[in-house]
């Protein structure tokens, strides 16, 4: 499958001392992009347990942070992109819905984090997407 040519968008390299942590998000994220589908979902079901629900303006610096310290996030990879910017967001104590899904004329899949209830930096609109993965931010189970 060959991708549609882009641009890419400006990029600001944060200073070394703030990129610790979107970096470590970017590589936890890629061995979890080569996951089996419900094994992926698992793994973000367990991280998002305890989390409260991102706002959008987390979510929106967290994609920001991993894009601007990652060029494979940058450009194609919106798997790891999702991945890496849902686990930034963990890492501050939030989640973000994480979302993959699907476009049938042309088929397309892609993957993308939402917070209030809105789609976050992506260049389609609301709905584009059929989602089939989700994981959605959730509370721990309490046992009496």
């Amino acid at each position: 499958m060959t991708s549609p040519p882009c641009a890419l968008q400006p990029r600001t390299r944060p200073p070394l001392h703030q990129r610790l942590l979107p970096l470590t998000a970017v590589a936890i994220a890629r061995p979890l992009a080569k996951l089996p589908p419900r094994h992926l979902r698992a793994v973000l079901g367990t991280l998002s347990t305890g989390a409260r629900p991102g706002t959008a303006a987390q979510a929106s610096a967290a994609r920001t942070a991993v894009v601007a310290v990652s060029l494979r996030c940058a450009v194609h990879n919106c798997l790891q992109r999702s991945i890496a910017a849902a686990v930034l967001c963990r890492f501050k104590g939030v989640w973000p819905t994480w979302q993959a899904g699907v476009r049938t004329t042309p088929f397309a899949a892609h993957a993308w984090i939402e917070a209030e209830g809105r789609v976050i930096d992506e260049p389609y609109p609301d709905g584009y997407f059929r989602p089939l993965l989700t994981v959605a931010p959730k509370q721990p189970t309490r046992t009496a």
